[in-house]
């Protein structure tokens, strides 16, 4: 190995700073750096580590966030060697390891890097951990930091760990490191203009709320930049469906001599080494890129950025227990490191296709992914390190300890994935997720499906999940899938892994089996009167496009949908048989019998249920059901419903109301009655005693329309002795004989103040009040006009008749001329015929 690398190297900004870097390296186990992009930090600083005896006496190991910056870093650094990736440098990613016997320095990403550590927690191989572009702060990065300070410090004191980033608060991770010494670095960055150009209509609105109209923006922006400016372009964009939107818009709008390359996660490595190249000589390029570019990387010949403003990511919802992809402004420190790509080898110019009033919304740094992210593949790499339970996490040292709510979510999915066991510890089938590179709902339903006899149909299908190909039915991406590189390349290591033959049949009717061994929550059945909308097991709604081949399938597995709204968007799912569902989930499968009111159709309904979450998978009729429980079920129906459902018919209602009137007047001090013995007959008291009072009527009963055929009044009679019912009419009866010999109807519907409507003529010669209850109780009199309106309301008919009268008659004798209005009321004869039936008497 060359150790004089750097003689011939052009300069870069950290090279003043790397004996720096080494000494304290030297003398303390921690450092952090900080450097902006462009510095040289990936490149140099390993290199710089390798040279010093004490620590190339083991491996160095070096993180990076992703797999395009993982493979690029380690060929830089095998370049500046003159040697090939796999010699001196070496690097481990997913599905993917190029290293050897003489590998000194491996460049990783972060899953593997947990691997390592849990496999050999002494990391005996290894002098020191270098994480790389640490602001970037995800999950698995985090994880990473947190067990390696706890190998440091409880098995490793000679293990140095030295933290890289490039926008990062180094005071608080210099604090999380014992307070380790901090190193910052100027970047030798050319200067780069700035040109704010938003959409005319959009200066005030957030970026993210005109995302077609951004495109064409985008479109005319590039345009605008291959004419007028100089050098290749870099533009931003938040995901591989825009990229490709606005390549195909491109295509036919740019000169010949300029070239389009996406740059995304899910490439095929090919095309992303092809998007980082430098352009062929006499020509230009566009490369159509999402955050991945954001750092890390140097694309050759890179002098214009156009910055969308945009970034995607996913979002873990604790209601819903899914993730959701989410598509927001961008940071203020990611933009700047967006702008600084169009500065890394010249002077450059940036074009920010927002305002600058839009950019007062954005926020100074995006949030720690350990914040937001499911956190189901982190609580089970705590309780395989021993951290396990609630309070796990809280044993390691974090800059963001895991929120505890979504947590405790991780771990419940775990245990019903048979990884943790009752105590949160983890079980021989949880190792054996952990063992695998996928997450552990992927990973438990290709062992679970190879235990099944269908392990390569769940390999194939991890593969597409985890590629995040596009299109609804999983069963057609699956059957399609091998003819895609990557995705053939991912099955083969994960059948390898699990030793599945190569001669075993793909199954692909058993996609949707093996989807529900990952995701058992999102079993949906159909809604009834619907072809698109179902109910999960979790118990949220989602919808299937109305042109989709599933629509109507009777069940469905959902792996993937848009949770933005109330009923979510089924974006990948598949269908499964009733049938798979009974064989895979049998232990799950709860089975109750129900006997109750059912609000829909009125009625006790009397089912055998089985069910799985929230879903019905089936319901039977009950026979033989005990009379109390139809008893009670109808019961609560009529509670539900209100007393307004029973059949008041005029006299029932009329009894009841003479019951309430003896209710109140036997609470009276005058009352002649016991107050215990008139019960409360409101709707509260006789909801609360329908088991007293109606129940014996109910008797084979078991809808609203049985309820119709209830007598009331007779009902409410019974529950009175002989001599409530003698005392009843004594003391309130139905009827008030008045002076003309009519019997009236007494009106109880106010029993604070009974009622009796009767024509004036009939009250002719009374002086006395009517009144009932043994003449305590006065009635309110509504004398009445000859046709029956209110003339005048009394509790004092001799008062009336001197004061009231003379304008009663004066005003009503020339409108009913044909009914007597004597002059004197009190001696004149009651009645109730007309003046000429009088005089025929």
């Amino acid at each position: 190995m060359h150790t004089n690398f750097f003689d011939d190297l052009p300069s870069l900004p950290i090279d003043s700073s790397l004996p720096e870097i080494v000494s304290t390296l030297m003398t303390s186990p921690n450092c952090v750096l900080q450097a902006p992009p462009g510095a040289g930090k990936t490149t140099r600083v390993p290199l710089a580590l390798l040279k010093n005896y004490h620590l190339a006496e083991k491996k160095i190991i070096m993180l990076e966030p992703r797999r395009l910056a993982a493979r690029t870093a380690a060929a830089r650094l095998a370049q500046t060697l003159g040697e090939q990736t796999g010699n001196t440098i070496g690097y481990r990613i997913k599905n993917d390891t190029k290293v050897s016997s003489k590998t000194k320095i491996e460049v990783v990403t972060e899953g593997v890097l947990t691997r390592i550590i849990q496999n050999d927690p002494e990391l005996s191989a290894y002098s020191c951990i270098i994480f790389d572009e640490f602001h970037e702060r995800s999950m698995h990065g985090d994880l990473g930091l947190a067990l390696a300070i706890e190998v440091q410090e409880a098995l490793r004191d000679d293990l140095r760990i030295l933290v890289m980033s490039a926008t990062l608060d180094t005071q608080e991770i210099s604090t999380l490191l014992n307070n380790c010494p901090t190193i910052s670095c100027k970047g030798r960055s050319y200067p780069v203009t700035v040109k704010h150009v938003p959409m005319p209509q959009a200066h005030t609105t957030r970026v993210d709320q005109h995302i077609p109209a951004l495109l064409n923006h985008m479109v005319k922006t590039i345009q605008y930049a291959i004419t007028n400016d100089e050098g290749s372009i870099l533009a931003f964009l938040p995901g591989a469906g825009e990229i490709t939107r606005v390549a195909e818009m491109l295509q036919p709008a740019i000169p010949q001599n300029v070239d389009i390359t996406p740059l995304y996660g899910n490439l095929p490595q090919k095309q992303q080494d092809a998007a980082i190249l430098p352009a062929k000589a006499g020509r230009r390029k566009v490369v159509l890129a999402t955050s991945i570019a954001e750092t890390s990387l140097t694309i050759e010949g890179i002098r214009i950025v156009i910055d969308s403003g945009l970034s995607r990511s996913s979002r873990f919802s604790p209601a819903t227990g899914m993730n959701r992809l989410v598509t927001e402004p961008v940071s203020i420190a990611a933009a700047a490191q967006r702008t600084g790509r169009a500065g890394r080898l010249d002077s450059g110019i940036c074009y920010r296709l927002w305002s600058k009033v839009q950019e007062n919304s954005f926020r100074p740094f995006a949030s720690p992914e350990i914040k937001e992210a499911d956190l189901a593949p982190l609580a089970l790499e705590l309780a395989q390190w021993g951290a396990y339970g609630e309070h796990g996490a809280h044993t390691l040292a974090w800059l963001n300890t895991p929120p505890a709510s979504n947590y405790r979510q991780a771990l419940t999915l775990l245990q019903q994935l048979g990884a943790l066991d009752t105590n949160f510890s983890i079980t021989a089938h949880g190792k054996a997720v952990t063992a695998l590179p996928l997450h552990p709902r992927l990973a438990h339903m290709i062992i679970t499906a190879n235990e099944q006899g269908y392990g390569l149909t769940a390999c194939i299908l991890a593969a597409v999940l985890s590629e995040r190909v596009h299109g609804t039915d999983l069963r057609h991406l699956v059957e399609q899938a091998l003819s895609t590189p990557t995705i053939a390349k991912t099955t083969r290591h994960l059948c390898n892994l699990l030793q599945i033959p190569a001669s075993e049949p793909l199954k692909i009717h058993m996609t949707g089996a093996c989807l529900a061994l990952a995701y058992p929550d999102r079993i949906g059945k159909l809604l009834a009167n619907s072809r698109t909308e179902y109910k999960l097991a979790n118990g949220r709604k989602a919808q299937l496009a109305e042109e989709s081949s599933l629509a109507a399938s009777p069940f469905i597995v959902v792996a993937e949908l848009n949770d933005a709204h109330a009923t979510s968007r089924i974006w990948r799912c598949a269908p499964i048989h009733i049938d798979d569902i009974y064989n895979l989930f049998k232990s799950r499968i709860q089975e109750c019998e129900s006997v109750e009111w059912d609000e829909k159709t009125a009625s006790v309904t009397a089912l055998r249920t089985e069910q799985l979450g929230e879903i019905i998978l089936s319901q039977q009729p009950l026979t033989n059901v005990p009379q109390e429980r139809l008893l009670a079920a109808l019961l609560e129906g009529i509670r539900k419903l209100g007393l307004e459902t029973l059949p008041w018919t005029k006299e029932a209602l009329h009894l009841r109301e003479r019951l309430s009137f003896m209710h109140i007047y036997a609470h009276e001090p005058t009352s002649v009655t016991n107050q215990n013995e008139w019960a409360d007959v409101s709707d509260k008291s006789l909801l609360s005693t329908l088991e007293t009072w109606l129940s014996p009527y109910l008797t084979g009963m078991r809808n609203a329309s049985d309820l119709r055929k209830l007598d009331l009044k007779t009902i409410l009679l019974a529950s009175l002795d002989w001599t409530q019912q003698t005392t009843l009419q004594k003391i309130a009866p139905t009827h008030f004989t008045v002076p003309s010999g009519s019997s009236i109807r007494i009106d109880y519907s106010n029993p604070n103040a009974p009622l009796l409507p009767v024509k004036l003529q009939e009250m002719f010669g009374a002086t006395q009040t009517p009144a009932i209850a043994n003449g305590q109780v006065p009635l309110t009199v509504h004398l009445l006009s000859p046709a029956g309106r209110p003339l005048q309301v009394t509790r004092d008919l001799l008062s009336f008749w001197k004061n009231g009268y003379p304008s009663v008659r004066s005003e009503m004798r020339g409108r009913y001329p044909k009914h007597p209005w004597p002059e004197d009321p009190i001696t004149a004869e009651p009645t109730r015929k007309t003046n000429r039936a009088l005089k025929n008497k």
